[in-house]
């Protein structure tokens, strides 16, 4: 730490900038430093032990939970510094479970988390972050609120809605699905001025047509995961006119044929459509030049009219608008395993489109960062803005460790 350390207040320095209060500028730049010490134990009291003349308990513990600063004014701060310095590709969404045993803390509930891989008491945060295949920053946070913390809910729990008060959860905070967060996360970046070229996330949100139509309507590109079961027509099919019978108003113009699933398509296609794509780089040892096996597997991409439910048509065109249908499959299996729909341009390499739908590691290898080495799933407060100020600022402790990983060989890639 001692070498780094001049780096290290230099860059807090800027980040909580905003402070108005000198006490606040302090303990953020103390608490981030906290997060960066060895030890497996990332909550107040472990942190301050080992932080010597600077571990006052109390004085962490009031800055993470009760002290009025705003986390988006950081986020922001952080944004801009990312941007600067990773020049992003993509913006990454996806969520993410902090497992409790209890059930006083803000928003806990038994939900599904990808975590635990399973439904399970748990807290689960929607972030965002900005990628490119070298290095990646969570520069978002918004704390999922289960129906059951809300009180306009139908499906509303007494006791959880009891404990608004004592979590501290603002009055106006309701419950919201993970893919309006994400899109408002997107929104605020933006508003920030920050560039987003592309929109990545897996099929917990891809498989949302509203998250789609979201993305499209701010003109936003996207390669977001879904499921094979969605339907579509391929890409030559032409609605037709009904004929029109002569009394009431006129049928519209419709897809003659009934639209076929992601997965029938791709299998229509069939396994010689399928090609050989090398993406990026893995973990394990190899004979590439760094060292490392590349990763490798075959595609197949199609252009198609995606169909169904949520699905918006232009107003003054009758054709559904084409997409890019990619589907991963390997020369082992008997059918493809994973499925993606893109919005990126129909001249796009099959290798680029492919690296960037794959580009979803790096929230997964931000996510195992923070939680292993930075404490992220390690905060006991139990507190609405308490959870988004520990986050935020492990945030700035990753994306310092980013900045110091790339100033000492700007062409390292973190590995998977």
């Amino acid at each position: 730490m001692a070498e780094v350390r001049e780096d290290l207040e230099a860059f807090t320095a800027e980040l909580f900038d905003g402070f108005f209060r000198a006490d606040q500028r302090r303990w953020g730049q103390v608490y981030v430093r906290g997060l960066l010490l060895d030890g497996k134990r990332k909550s107040v009291e472990p942190m301050a032990a080992r932080l010597g003349e600077d571990g006052n308990r109390q004085a962490l513990a009031h800055f993470v939970t009760s002290s009025p600063w705003n986390p988006a004014h950081v986020q922001a701060r952080l944004a801009w510094r990312m941007q600067e310095a990773i020049g992003p590709e993509a913006l990454i969404v996806d969520d993410t479970g902090f497992l409790k045993d209890g059930d006083a803390s803000a928003c806990v509930s038994r939900q599904y988390t990808g975590t635990a891989g399973k439904v399970t008491n748990c807290q689960v945060g929607v972030s965002v972050h900005l990628a490119t295949d070298r290095a990646s920053a969570a520069v978002g946070w918004r704390l999922f609120l289960p129906s059951g913390w809300d009180p306009a809910s139908s499906e509303a729990d007494p006791d959880k809605v009891a404990r608004r008060g004592r979590c501290g959860i603002p009055a106006q905070a309701g419950h919201v699905e993970k893919w309006q967060l994400a899109l408002d996360m997107i929104d605020e970046a933006r508003s920030w001025g920050i560039d987003v070229p592309l929109v990545v996330a897996d099929a917990g949100y891809g498989d949302a047509a509203a998250f789609r139509s979201g993305l499209e309507e701010r003109s936003l590109p996207y390669a977001v995961g879904i499921s094979g079961r969605h339907s579509a027509h391929p890409a030559d099919a032409r609605p037709v006119q009904p004929t029109y019978a002569g009394t009431g108003r006129p049928p519209k113009m419709q897809y003659p044929d009934p639209p076929q699933t992601m997965k029938e398509l791709v299998i229509a296609a069939g396994r010689t459509a399928a090609r050989p794509v090398s993406w990026r780089e893995g973990s394990r040892p190899g004979t590439s030049r760094s060292g490392f096996k590349r990763m490798y597997s075959r595609f197949v991409a199609l252009r198609v009219r995606p169909a169904g439910r949520g699905i918006r048509k232009p107003a003054d065109d009758p054709e559904l608008p084409e997409r890019w249908l990619l589907a991963e499959w390997p020369a082992a299996e008997p059918e493809p395993v994973q499925f993606w729909l893109s919005s990126l341009p129909s001249g796009m390499p099959l290798a680029t489109l492919v690296r960037l739908a794959k580009l979803r590691w790096r929230i997964e290898h931000d996510y195992r960062e923070m939680k292993q080495a930075l404490g992220l799933a390690h905060f006991e407060g139990r507190t609405w803005n308490g959870w988004h100020h520990h986050v935020t600022l492990v945030s700035a402790a990753h994306a310092f460790c980013t900045l110091q990983r790339l100033a000492r060989d700007p062409k390292d890639t973190a590995q998977d």
